[in-house]
């Protein structure tokens, strides 16, 4: 997917039609948006084609994007779960799955990356019984956590309004042992990770620089491509590269950073709350 964005800004640079791109490839304009979406494999003949095409001459750059597709025509493991995943949520693990650094506001629930199992199977079937496609929505999701622990080059920063963190889950019968459980989890990642920053925008800071809902933008320092904003709606989720767009939201989370309480802060604001869970 990350390849195809790639692909599609150089076409677009040069005001080269998909029609265009897809005749010199002797495929249709139809294919190239398949390409550009990450919904097909990649030839790497194609792939040099459309470089030339593009006026990309640079051997370094074109043997950079021929390794880059030869991995991409590697199943990733979130196709494990196509049948049971939203297809745009799909395109967007592609993504996540690359970038080297994630930034995260959320306004209503723990991200689902620092999620537990317990938190994660009472926001996805909605406390009731679940199914075989429920199930692997959250085999899904704890699959995507893996990284954090394999990944440690990977930097993540997370700022969370403090009704995210404070809203209960898992109703009267078993909400205390969830919510336990689960800022246990995030003074975990406060204390022993070193590649995630985890801040919380206290209650009292009142209106903030990201009223109108929480965001993910994706950053990938290994390539020549600008940062992505990720837009998840009730429906759908929206992946924007539009420059001004994508700016507007980096620097509310930049004034967010501000506001939080620092990571330290934010440390001593999960214990308190843990002992208040703790409390009988």
């Amino acid at each position: 997917m990350l390849l195809g964005h790639e692909l599609r800004q150089y076409r677009e640079q040069r005001g080269i039609t998909r029609e265009d791109a897809g005749n010199r490839i002797r495929a249709s304009a139809s294919k190239i948006s398949r390409m550009e979406l990450g919904r097909v494999g990649f030839k790497l003949r194609d792939i040099e084609d459309l470089l030339k095409m593009y006026g990309v001459t640079d051997r370094k750059v074109v043997r950079q994007f021929l390794e880059v597709a030869r991995e991409s025509n590697k199943p990733g493991w979130w196709k494990e779960y196509g049948d049971s995943l939203h297809k745009w949520f799909v395109r967007y693990v592609g993504f996540e799955e690359a970038a080297d650094h994630i930034r995260i506001y959320e306004s209503q629930f723990v991200p689902g990356l620092l999620q537990t199992e317990e938190y994660a199977r009472e926001i996805i079937s909605g406390g009731v019984e679940t199914d075989m496609v429920t199930e692997q929505r959250i085999e899904a999701r704890l699959r995507r956590q893996q990284r954090l622990d394999r990944d440690k080059d990977m930097r993540m920063w997370v700022i969370l309004d403090e009704a995210a963190v404070r809203r209960p889950i898992g109703g009267k019968t078993r909400g205390r042992e969830i919510m336990r459980g689960q800022i246990r989890r995030l003074i975990e990642f406060c204390r022993d990770y070193d590649n995630i920053t985890l801040q919380i925008v206290p209650f009292v800071v009142g209106a903030h620089a990201a009223e109108a809902g929480s965001f993910t933008l994706l950053r990938y320092s290994d390539f020549e491509l600008a940062d992505l904003l990720y837009l998840e709606q009730l429906t759908d989720g929206e992946i924007v590269d539009r420059r001004s767009v994508v700016e507007a939201y980096t620097k509310a989370m930049t004034r967010l950073s501000v506001a939080a309480a620092t990571p330290d802060e934010t440390l001593e604001m999960l214990k308190e709350m843990l002992a208040d869970l703790e409390r009988d």
